[in-house]
């Protein structure tokens, strides 16, 4: 019953891992450098993961006895989440050296992807009957 419960957690964990092995070897077959990130991919991909995993726990709960409010839900702890982000991205925005431009895609890249991946399992969420 708790993995029925929490399936959705386990599937954003496959999309996240699937897109972190394309996203390191796109990194390893351009041979980007990126020993100069402020943050590695694998903590990016940590910390968006923790954020979207709390969202989801957050969902599912309501899900059983405010499921008309789910959509709003979503759309208040994507607002949370983007402010969060904002000061994990702060650093990366100030900074002029040379090769922040890639660190910057880097980071836009992991964040549309995991805001894809989150709309996407919502969407899921709100389709199933109760």
């Amino acid at each position: 019953m708790l993995f029925k419960e929490h399936k959705t957690i386990l599937h954003l964990f496959f999309f996240a891992l699937a897109s972190y092995i394309v996203h390191k070897a796109v990194f390893i077959f351009f041979d980007i450098p990126n020993q100069n990130f402020h943050y590695s991919i694998e903590l990016l991909y940590f910390i968006f993961f923790v954020f979207a995993t709390a969202l989801f726990m957050i969902l599912l709960k309501f899900k059983t006895s405010h499921f008309d409010n789910i959509g709003m839900l979503f759309m208040g702890g994507t607002f949370i989440q983007m402010f969060f982000f904002y000061f994990i991205l702060r650093p990366i925005l100030v900074d002029k050296l040379p090769g922040m431009a890639v660190e910057k895609i880097n980071f836009f890249i992991t964040f549309i992807l995991f805001l894809l991946f989150e709309t996407l399992l919502t969407i899921r969420l709100l389709n199933k009957k109760r």
